[in-house]
């Protein structure tokens, strides 16, 4: 019985990705159908979100250093929230409009389909204008891995695909339970914006500068200190503001397993408590 329900569980899984890669494609061709128009909104969406990093630029003509971090410092924690929060965004950033589909009832179309809802969901007008992002984050960590002073070793090599991985499954945990969250408050897009985009904002500064309490929230309850700040300190070779041990900076990839499953969880308690519009 156990190994009959793990087949039907990798058997649904399966199929939710190739229903989530066709539906992708589909928007794919319909958005590279006007290169010109997906190439100014990708570059305008690199410029906006470059706008934060100038930000930082603006701060750092000021001061030597930010919460006793240097701007190369900085630059790494940026990039590294910034890609990762990227490669979420583009892969299900779609799951915030879900609260819409549940006021106005198409939801009930996905619903009929005999196909995943969650894959549907996250594909829905996937919007590969959010590359732009991916490539803004890019472009930061690049600089900041060039000009930053790291004793590098393997491990510390190792780590940095580790944490990108990691961050973008972290960040798509969050997306999909914010997701679920609507199925109740059908109103939250900016509580789930708090966590999601403000939580990407927050990773961008070192944790120095934020009250104790607040980092004890995101490294222990809403666990996103473990996408950069946690992997970052081992690899600058900095204190963590809690103590905590360095074998925790390696924790990344079991924090997003585990976020993942809560959020599926989180994701199936939703869609059952999920009532029609009746129209």
């Amino acid at each position: 019985m156990a190994e009959t329900a793990h087949a039907e569980g990798r058997g649904r899984v399966a199929e939710g990705l190739r229903v989530y890669g066709l539906i992708v494609m589909m928007w794919v061709r319909s958005t590279m159908a006007y290169r010109t128009s997906f190439a100014l909104t990708a570059f305008g969406n690199l410029a906006v979100t470059a706008l934060d990093f100038v930000a930082i630029l603006l701060m750092f003509s000021q001061v030597d250093a930010l919460g006793g971090w240097s701007l190369p410092e900085v630059a790494l924690l940026y990039g590294l929230s910034g890609v990762s929060f990227g490669l979420a965004d583009l892969a299900i950033g779609s799951m915030e409009r879900l609260g819409r589909r549940v006021r106005d009832g198409t939801l009930d179309t996905l619903l009929v389909r005999p196909v995943p809802v969650l894959a549907q969901v996250a594909a829905d007008r996937f919007g590969l204008r959010r590359v732009g992002r991916v490539v803004q984050g890019l472009l930061v960590l690049g600089y900041a891995l060039v000009v930053v002073d790291v004793d590098w070793s393997v491990a510390k090599l190792l780590l940095l695909p580790v944490m990108l991985l990691s961050g973008a499954g972290i960040f798509c945990a969050v997306f999909v339970a914010a997701a679920a969250f609507q199925f109740v408050a059908q109103d939250a897009s900016e509580v789930s914006n708090a966590f999601t985009y403000g939580g990407t904002t927050m990773l961008q500064y070192p944790p120095t500068v934020f009250a104790l309490d607040l980092v004890r929230g995101v490294t222990f309850v809403v666990p996103l200190a473990f996408v950069n700040w946690l992997p970052a300190c081992y690899v600058l070779g900095r204190p963590y503001p809690l103590d905590l041990p360095r074998w925790v900076a390696f924790g990344s990839p079991l924090v997003a397993v585990a976020c993942c499953a809560l959020a599926g969880l989180a994701w199936r308690a939703g869609l059952r408590s999920y009532r029609s519009t009746g129209s």
